[in-house]
């Protein structure tokens, strides 16, 4: 009686000592999965870095940028893809298709309001960049404006 109790008990051991190392492997196996994806998405991920250091030109044009890209949490080719534009100095689709946009995404209209608020940074990213740009105009032409006068005088 007592060898049959053994075996049996011996029986329950190994069943249970190959479910444990069946539900080891597997941990294993699932590590190993997230473990490489992880990888694959830091490499991903210091790649797009790569190449938007390189879009925004670097120096002190890129860190502007980047600033911007920080502030506003978008960047402005992003914010041309959200307004579906492709020019931002022609306001009229500018403000037609934001316009447009801002009501179809009105919360009192079915909208979504994260979506609309993503329409209105957006546009603030846009204008931000336009204002950035004249600025940069008239200190170049006021630039300008002096060396010539200083060149007469």
């Amino acid at each position: 009686m007592a060898d049959y109790f053994v075996t049996e008990l011996e029986i329950k051991s190994l069943k249970f000592a190959l479910q444990a190392k069946h539900l080891i492997q597997i941990v294993v196996q699932g590590i190993t999965v997230v473990g490489r994806a992880f990888g694959q998405a830091v490499k991903q991920e210091i790649r797009y870095s790569q190449e938007a250091a390189k879009r925004s030109g670097g120096g002190e044009k890129g860190q502007k940028s980047a600033q911007s890209d920080l502030y506003h949490g978008l960047t402005l080719q992003e914010a041309q893809q959200v307004l579906n534009v492709k020019d931002i100095t022609d306001t009229e689709t500018l403000e037609k298709n934001y316009n447009h946009l801002f009501k179809v995404n009105d919360k009192k209209s079915g909208g979504s309001f994260y979506l609309q608020s993503k329409v209105f940074r957006a546009k603030e990213r846009i204008d931000m960049e336009l204002l950035e740009t004249s600025q940069q105009k008239e200190n170049t032409t006021s630039k300008d404006t002096q060396n010539s006068n200083t060149s007469k005088g």
